[in-house]
Formats: C-alpha cells, sequence, structure tokens
C-alpha cells in the first residue's frame, strides 16, 4: 500500500489510549526462592485500580486472590514489599499496612500486629531461622514528617511480634541476612542526605539465644572525611559481602571479608560507569551472585543512558561484557550460574519478565539466550515499522553536556506531510526526581505521539542521575536554574537544526518534571522556548512546600537542590518558585491526591494564572497519589494532554 502525505501530527495511528490501558499491567519486581528457585514477579493492573498482585511467573498463578495489594508506601515511593523463601511469600497489604505469609493454597495470614499506623518494606527472611524477617518498619503514630519515626525491625512470624535490631538513624534499608545467617547487613543515612549523597553500611553478627535476639561486632563502611554514598549490600556467601559505592565518583562494586574485616574494590581499577541508579524506591537489585562458590557475579550499568550487562571474573577481576538487546533492566535474580530473571525493556519490546541464559562463557562477548516469560503487554497488534527508535544526543558544551534522547514521528502508512518544509511538533519531557534519569526501553505514551506524527524529545538535564557522581551534583544548589536551562537549550538547539518545529513544541513533566515546565514557562526568556505545557503534580510553590512540609523521605531533599533551608535563603526560594512569575503560563494542570506534593498547589496556581487573564486547563483526577495506576486517570490524562497540544497548536482542524 502507497504511503500517505498529512501534516505532521494528524496520523492515523492504532495506538490508542483505551488499547494501551486495557492491554497493559505494569511490571514492578522479581522475586527468587533461594531454597527451592522459584521465582515469582509483581504486577500493578490498572484494570483493578492499579492493584499489585504477586505471581508465580512459570506456573502463572496469583498468589493470593481479589482483596489483597502487594503494596507499601515506606518513604512514600515505596519498592520491596514482598520476599519469598522455602515457599512461603511474606508482603505488605496496602489496605491495612500489616504483612502477610501464604504458602501455595492458604489463605495470607497476618505477622504483624494490627492496628497499628505501621509500614513495612525491604524484607530479609533468615535461612536458619525461617520465622524471622528483617524489615523496614516507618511508625506514623504522629504522621508528620518531622515525627515518622525509621527503624530497622525483625519480624517473628509466630507471635506477630517486632523486634528493633536498629534505631536512631533517619532512615533504613536493604537489610540481607547472609547465607548461614550468621550476619545482618543494611544501609543507613541521616538527614539532609539522600542515599545517594551521603550514606553507609553496616555489618553486624547476629544470634538467637533464648529467643532473643542479638547483634555485636558492628562494621561500618563510610568515608565521613567527603560525601560518598554506601548501599545496595548482597552476600557472595557467607564470608564476603558486596556493596556499591561512588567513592571514586561512579557507583562502582567493593567487597567485605568477614573474617579479615577488609574492604576493598572489586575491580581491579574503577569504571567510569555507575552501576545503579539513585535508590528513590526500596529493593532495587542492580547485580546478583551467579555462582557463590567461584565468586561470579553478573552486573547492570549504565552506559551512554542504557543499562549493559557485565559478567566479573574473580580471577582477573575483569568486566567481561554480556550480550543483550536490553536497555533497561531492573530486579536481576540469579537461578543458579547460568540463568537470570529480571525485568527488562528493549528500544522495540516493552516491559518484559526476562529469563536470560549465558550459553558461551569463552568469547570477548558472553553470548546469551532469552525468553520472555511475561510480557507487560500481551496482544497489541501494532507492527514493528510503528516504533520510533531513541537517539542519543549530547548537546550542551564539551565541559558541561547535556544528554537527551530525539524519538522521530514514525508510522508506516505516512512518508511525512506534503509540504517538504514543515518540521514536526515536538514534546518534550523533563523527567522527575529530579535526581533520576529516563529509560531508553519501549514507552507507548512516547509512540503514541511519535506514530501521530510528533516528535518527542526526553532531556536528562544536569542533576540527572546514572551519569556519574559529578553530573548529579550539577544541580546543588541550582534547581529552578541550571535543569531548565538544560531543558530549554536542548528544545532550541533542537529547533535551530531544523529537526523539529521550535514554534510548536510543548513542554511537559511529571513532579520534579512537572516543576521544571511551570519554571520554564514562567521565566523571563527561557519560556520562549515552548508555546505550551502540561505539568503532572508539579511544584509550583518551592516556600510553600517547604514550609507546609512534604514526606519524611524528600523533607530535606530541597536543603541541598536549593542550596540552603528556607529560612536561610528565602529569597531563592521565592525566586524560584513558578508561582511568583505566571503571565507566560499555557499549561494544563493535574492535580492528584498526593502527600509529595500537595493537591493545592495545582489549585493556588491555577488561581493566579487565570486572575492574570492567562490560559490554564486542569484535569482532577480522584483517587490518585503520586503518579498514576488507575486505567480510567491515565487514558484521560493522555487523551486530555494530547487534545491540548492540538488545541493551542491548530493541529487537525
Amino acid at each position: 500500500m502507497a504511503q500517505k502525505t498529512a501534516p505532521y501530527g494528524t496520523w492515523s495511528s492504532p495506538i490508542t489510549a483505551d488499547a494501551l490501558v486495557q492491554s497493559s499491567i505494569t511490571l514492578l519486581d522479581v522475586l527468587l526462592d533461594p531454597v527451592n528457585r522459584k521465582f515469582y514477579h509483581l504486577e500493578s493492573r490498572p484494570p483493578e485500580g492499579g492493584r499489585v498482585v504477586i505471581v508465580e511467573t512459570l506456573a502463572k498463578k496469583d498468589v493470593f486472590g481479589g482483596g489483597w495489594d502487594a503494596t507499601t508506601k515506606v518513604h512514600e515511593y515505596g519498592g520491596g514489599p514482598a520476599a519469598v523463601f522455602d515457599g512461603t511469600v511474606y508482603f505488605s497489604n496496602k489496605p491495612d499496612g500489616r504483612v502477610y505469609s501464604v504458602a501455595a493454597g492458604a489463605e495470607p495470614k497476618a505477622v504483624t500486629p494490627g492496628g497499628q499506623p505501621y509500614r513495612y518494606a525491604d524484607f530479609s527472611v533468615h535461612p536458619v531461622h525461617k520465622h524471622l524477617v528483617a524489615a523496614i518498619l516507618e511508625d506514623h503514630t504522629i504522621d508528620e514528617s518531622e515525627s515518622v519515626v525509621n527503624k530497622l525491625v525483625v519480624i517473628n512470624a509466630k507471635t506477630q511480634s517486632l523486634t528493633t535490631i536498629a534505631s536512631g538513624a533517619d532512615f533504613y534499608a536493604a537489610p540481607r541476612f547472609s547465607p548461614d545467617g550468621a550476619h545482618v547487613a543494611y544501609q543507613e543515612w541521616n538527614h539532609p542526605d539522600m542515599p545517594w549523597q551521603r550514606s553507609a553500611v553496616h555489618v553486624f553478627a547476629f544470634s538467637l539465644e533464648d529467643d532473643k535476639i542479638a547483634l555485636k561486632d558492628d562494621k561500618r563502611f563510610a568515608w565521613d572525611d567527603r560525601e560518598v554514598s554506601v548501599g545496595f549490600p548482597v552476600w557472595i556467601d557467607a564470608e564476603n559481602l558486596v556493596f556499591l559505592t561512588d567513592e571514586s565518583g561512579s557507583v562502582n562494586p567493593w567487597t567485605y571479608s568477614v573474617s579479615s574485616k577488609q574492604a576493598a574494590r572489586l575491580l581491579a581499577s574503577p569504571l567510569n560507569e555507575d552501576f545503579a541508579l539513585p535508590a528513590f524506591r526500596l529493593g532495587w537489585s542492580p547485580y546478583a551472585v551467579l555462582d557463590a562458590e567461584k565468586k561470579t557475579i553478573l552486573f547492570s550499568a549504565l552506559k551512554g543512558g542504557r543499562n549493559v550487562l557485565y559478567f566479573f571474573n574473580p580471577e582477573t577481576k575483569a568486566l567481561v561484557p554480556v550480550d543483550s538487546p536490553f536497555v533497561e533492566i531492573n530486579a536481576i535474580r540469579a537461578v543458579d550460574a547460568k540463568t537470570l530473571v529480571f525485568e527488562a525493556k528493549s528500544t522495540r519490546a516493552p516491559s518484559a519478565i526476562i529469563k536470560l541464559t549465558v550459553t558461551d562463557t569463552s568469547t570477548p562477548h558472553m553470548t546469551t539466550t532469552y525468553e520472555v516469560l511475561k510480557s507487560s503487554m500481551e496482544s497489541l497488534p501494532f507492527p514493528d515499522s510503528i516504533i520510533s527508535q531513541p537517539e542519543s544526543l549530547t548537546l550542551g558544551t564539551e565541559s558541561e553536556p547535556v544528554y537527551a534522547i530525539l524519538y522521530l514521528p514514525t508510522n508506516p502508512d505516512y512518508s511525512g506531510p506534503s509540504d517538504p518544509a514543515e518540521k514536526p511538533p515536538c514534546v518534550v519531557n523533563a523527567h522527575g526526581g529530579p535526581t533520576s534519569m529516563v529509560g531508553q526501553g519501549l514507552n507507548w505514551t512516547k509512540q503514541y505521539f511519535t506514530s501521530r506524527g510528533w516528535a518527542w524529545l526526553d532531556v536528562d538535564y544536569g542533576g540527572s542521575g546514572g551519569y556519574d557522581r559529578k553530573y548529579i551534583e550539577r544541580l546543588n544548589g541550582a534547581w529552578g536554574v541550571a535543569d531548565i536551562t538544560d531543558i530549554a537549550g536542548a528544545a532550541q538547539a533542537l529547533a535551530a537544526q531544523g529537526r523539529i518545529d521550535g514554534a510548536r513544541t510543548a513542554m511537559r513533566g511529571a513532579s520534579a518534571g512537572g516543576f521544571a515546565t511551570l519554571a520554564v514557562l514562567s521565566h523571563p526568556t527561557l519560556q520562549r522556548a515552548f508555546a505550551a505545557g502540561m505539568s503532572l503534580y508539579g511544584i509550583s510553590d518551592l516556600t510553600r512546600l517547604a514550609q507546609a512540609g512534604t514526606h519524611k523521605f524528600q523533607s530535606r531533599y530541597m536543603d541541598r537542590l536549593v542550596g540552603g533551608r528556607v529560612e536561610q535563603i528565602p529569597e531563592v526560594y521565592a525566586a524560584r518558585s513558578p508561582i511568583n512569575n505566571v503571565q507566560n503560563i499555557r499549561s494544563p494542570l493535574l492535580g492528584t491526591e498526593d502527600k509529595v506534593v500537595p493537591p493545592e498547589q495545582a489549585a493556588v496556581i491555577e488561581k493566579k494564572i487565570l486572575e492574570q487573564g492567562g490560559h490554564v486547563e486542569k484535569i482532577m483526577l480522584e483517587g490518585e497519589g503520586h503518579g498514576l495506576v488507575k486505567a480510567a486517570s491515565i487514558k484521560l490524562a493522555l487523551e486530555s494532554e494530547r487534545g491540548f497540544y492540538e488545541r493551542v497548536f491548530h493541529i487537525g482542524g
């Protein structure tokens, strides 16, 4: 069939909002039973209100029935809501916050006390005393950020009792028992730092005597003379622990010996690649031990904004690249010495649970085969030729590069517009965090636009994770300045190159990306880079946010980002708050029920824009939090965003 011509932005596409929400789930994590080697995955189901279900992957069987939801809100962002050991699954249940255990064919039963405002996450089951489960406990008895208490506890599943094994620090993460149960490792950090800024890992000897838990012989790993992050502890065997630290400037692996009490770099020399992203969520697993006896490890690292895999050879201390078609890899679990299961995306396939098998270890690049065990989208009849491929760009200057990813209009039914001089309208996306990054795996929201003749530009502005510590620190004291300069500059550079239509460029973002959108559109000069914008649960008033407070995990985040507390530099907070310069904002605002960005921020800025005669549209989505999980909300937000851009740019009529 001959290709058609039509103006950019007006192309017909089979990628509809209905098709995306009806056919999709979100794959969140992979669990491995270290005893029987069975593996499970967690999936969020939008048609069920975003309920998270644990599924035995190969059996394709839900672990529990309706009414149960394996979700935790520790740190508000959650993560690590479940663990499995010897056929028993432990999970945090969203409706009541309690932890439950469930075995095959049985109903879940509570293992933590009821009637308490507690949240639990990041579980580790003791390998000998299997009724003991280490966990992060977040106590909301006084539900204000400065009064929430975090500690590390051991749950006794037999008695529904709790024993505190670490307290006093502001935050804890990643409790991990050694394979013999004789030691426990965990991460901790304190305000005003985030875990990727300054943190420590502890290792204690663990014992149980007369039903009493005892910890002794604390070994602490930290660089107290400078800001260094230490985290992601994983035991190779009963003797050796691996952890990740950015002491070299990039997040690299180190190892610790229990007997010698010595720690050292795992690699022969540091590698200028990050082996993990900043940990906004608990339970992340960016690497796994393949063979404890041989001490071989499979690592995932970030290179050019994409995940790559490495096999660690302990004899040479070298990393051997592993062939993989995937660009986003998460939740790595080793089934045996040659088999791994993880959640991943390629640039042409959506998120899936993948089984990767190493077939040849003798080549310079280890060869593999892989099998898709579960796709997040089972039956979408979209042709492969409709998928726009990411193009990695390095913009900015040599001394201060800016990383971006461009997706051009792609649809096999269209050759382009009839006017060869026409350039595509463009959606410029700012990620959240702000210390996060944009993945390059297939994302159907982007394809929803590119298949209709839009370009899409993701900007990993200065401050983004995944590129090294120096790149993250570019945002220190410069939030609302460096990020928005990078984003606007990237859009202007692409327009100057003639790759996008600068007069039909919209900026959008969620949370911190929503703040960046509002900040750009209210800036006296940078707003010229965009003709419209959309802010999803974005921050409009830094002063109000700082004074009213956000959740505990991020309550001191702005100290570093803005350059001090609001009492110290009120004029900086005021100057960088979009609400104080709203005359050029033309963005619909998405208000949600949210403890990260209070929903009144959207209402206040909407009122001020209307008072000044500006153009603003608002979508209120009931029952949502920091992110959209319900099918109806996802559909409404996507269709409303596209419709807004089309009205502003006079596309299609």
